[in-house]
């Protein structure tokens, strides 16, 4: 059994625990800063009350940005991933969002393929985008209603 819900600015220390756990994107400052934006939603997945994986989307206007997205690892391809994407396509189909945005590492082929299993398509590439050197692929999903 599991549950969906957002989760707020108190919860920050949740959020940075779970990425510490898993892809290690952002900072405690970065995670505080993330809940400042503008247009900002954090969305957790829980197991047994304790939250197993996060999304942050950031919407503006019609579109809508996928800025992190990770499920912690003993969780992944047990269905929670795809639960979870699931719930933010259809929020986004919902607020009458018409695309939906992201951006991967070319190293990243397990998510590559969680992606194209949601019909994200390759948009473009941001040379050197992350520390290591490596792009960021940048993908999109058109949604239709």
């Amino acid at each position: 059994m599991f549950l969906i819900k957002e989760i707020y600015k108190k919860e920050v220390e949740l959020c940075y625990e779970l990425d510490s756990d898993t892809i290690c994107l952002w900072t405690k400052k970065q995670w505080q800063s993330e809940f400042n934006k503008r247009g900002i939603k954090v969305v957790a997945i829980l197991s047994k009350k304790k939250i197993i994986g996060i999304y942050v989307v950031q919407i503006i206007i019609d579109e809508a940005q996928i800025n992190y997205f990770s499920i912690k690892q003993k969780f992944r391809r047990k269905g929670y991933g795809s639960h979870l994407m699931n719930y933010l396509i259809i929020e986004c189909e919902n607020l009458n969002i018409k695309k939906l945005l992201l951006e991967v590492s070319e190293t990243n082929s397990i998510a590559e393929i969680f992606y194209c299993k949601f019909n994200f398509l390759t948009v473009g590439r941001r040379k050197n985008y992350y520390k290591d050197g490596t792009d960021a692929i940048l993908k999109e999903k058109i949604l239709i209603k």
